[in-house]
């Protein structure tokens, strides 16, 4: 019941030129790990330069502290080389507890210096005010914290701070020794999309 009909090379040739142009149409993705995309399809426009001036109350005495050391320094160290402390800080407009809050520092800090009083900051600045509400600034680097002035890097973020980079400059406002409670006052310069 079947036909035979003869088939050229030439046929045979188109046959298998157009099945691979075919299977080449349907894959359409190269199987490279890595790609460069078009920034603007991902909504991304003009790189822009903000300033935010905030005061950060680490706060460890009190019925509700933001503070809480975790791991205690396991020598006898002046510089409690070793403790480690979470955070879930106010952050506000001013320096008073009372003014506006705006956000939240949550992350953790560590006394990563045997010598002299220096932290490993890990901290995301979680906004919780205007359209900011719901981005995050990553702050991560060294803090030495008698030190008038200290820099530390902005290395990401997520919202309206996506691709962020930037730093930190952290000043001392108030600082009680007997209790551990800070404000500190806090400049960030992020450039951010």
């Amino acid at each position: 019941m079947g036909h035979n009909f003869p088939i050229s090379s030439s046929q045979i040739a188109i046959f298998f030129l157009l099945s691979f142009f075919a299977i080449t149409l349907v894959s359409g993705e190269s199987f490279e790990y890595a790609r460069t995309l078009d920034r603007k399809l991902y909504g991304l426009k003009k790189e822009k330069l903000s300033h935010f001036r905030l005061f950060w109350h680490d706060i460890y005495s009190g019925k509700n502290p933001s503070a809480m050391k975790v791991v205690s320094s396991p020598m006898n160290s002046s510089t409690l080389f070793g403790a480690i402390s979470m955070i879930d800080d106010p952050l506000t407009e001013g320096p008073e507890l009372s003014s506006k809050l705006v956000g939240k520092a949550q992350g953790m800090y560590a006394s990563a210096a045997q010598e002299e009083v220096g932290l490993l900051m890990i901290m995301n600045f979680a906004f919780t005010q205007g359209k900011y509400n719901g981005s995050t600034i990553t702050i991560l680097g060294r803090n030495k914290v008698f030190s008038d002035l200290r820099e530390m890097p902005v290395i990401g973020g997520s919202g309206l701070f996506r691709y962020a980079r930037g730093y930190v400059h952290a000043s001392t406002h108030k600082l009680d020794l007997a209790t551990g409670d800070a404000v500190v006052e806090y400049n960030i310069y992020v450039l951010h999309y």
